[in-house]
């Protein structure tokens, strides 16, 4: 007896409940989460970046600083960018070297816990590997709508003009995301940098 060829109707119907609840499981996945009050060594941490953004702009790289604290605040890594400097890899940025440095000193349960400090609002690249590396916590400095303020719309200086909120709220595990905070601190090294 041979088996009913099946309806193509009833077929694309179900295939699109398939991706419509695949669709509503990312929707409802867990957001980025606020947490509007940092702690004093937040902020203490935050500044160590604008430092790390100073240093890396002497060196000749562009002026953003990041790092990452265990759970128990201690610097496990940090790193200033370094995509720019003698004919590096476009994707060091700060954050993602920072990240791997992390990971190696960390694994996967200590990443958990873990905070990334950044400068400046991480891109969507460091975004995405904030996400893969496993970080619970995101504190940054300046925004990228400020940022834009120092680098126009140069295709030299192309970024997306994308908040890391809107790519981590997409993610299936919740990441806190605390920023913009100290902006104007975190501008000094941008001034008279990108122009």
């Amino acid at each position: 007896m041979a088996m009913p060829e099946p309806n193509r109707r009833a077929v694309l119907r179900g295939a699109g409940l398939l991706v419509g609840a695949s669709a509503a499981a990312l929707r409802s996945a867990g957001p980025a989460l606020a947490e509007p009050d940092p702690g004093p060594g937040d902020l203490a941490r935050l500044r160590r970046t604008f430092a790390l953004a100073e240093q890396a702009r002497l060196r000749g790289g562009a002026p953003y600083g990041a790092l990452v604290a265990d759970a128990a605040g201690k610097v496990v890594a940090e790193h200033g960018n370094t995509s720019a400097v003698d004919g590096g890899d476009p994707t060091d940025h700060a954050e993602m070297v920072t990240i791997r440095s992390a990971w190696r000193a960390l694994g996967d349960d200590g990443m958990k816990s873990a905070t990334l400090y950044a400068s400046t609002e991480p891109c969507t690249m460091c975004a995405g590997g904030i996400y893969w590396s496993g970080i619970g916590r995101v504190v940054y400095g300046m925004s990228n709508t400020r940022l834009f303020h120092f680098t126009g719309d140069d295709p030299e200086n192309a970024a997306f003009a994308l908040p890391c909120r809107d790519i981590l709220q997409h993610g299936y595990r919740p990441i806190t995301v605390i920023g913009p905070l100290l902006e104007d601190e975190a501008a000094q090294a941008h001034r008279g940098y990108w122009h």
